[in-house]
């Protein structure tokens, strides 16, 4: 569970810095910015704690860049018949849940 709570926060992230370039940011948005931040922290301390330092590195770093190639090749475009299979606006509207999933992820990390 630590690691798709882990992947999902740098794929989160990865997400809201696309929308802070194209949408005007709300309230919303910051809330759930704010909270994907405090459980990046708690899932860190985690990781930390249960883990090697070089290995919660490691992964890290091969989330990072496996979330940011996801992203661009929904901003390039994955096309299917000539329309697009899954547009950024999708991504867009999909952040309060994924900020939901990993607050849950995180909560459930330190309970089992």
């Amino acid at each position: 569970m630590f690691y798709i709570a882990l992947f999902l926060t740098f794929l989160y992230f990865k997400i809201a810095r696309v929308h802070k370039k194209e949408e005007k940011l709300t309230n919303l948005h910051i809330v759930t910015h704010a909270v994907v931040a405090i459980s990046a922290f708690a899932q860190l301390a985690y990781g930390f704690s249960h883990y090697s330092w070089i290995y919660v590195f490691v992964i890290s770093f091969i989330f990072f860049i496996a979330a940011a190639l996801m992203v661009t090749a929904v901003q390039v475009g994955i096309f299917v018949d000539g329309k697009p299979f899954i547009k950024i606006s999708t991504l867009h509207k999909s952040m309060p849940y994924l900020a939901g999933t990993i607050a849950l992820f995180s909560i459930l990390l330190y309970l089992f």
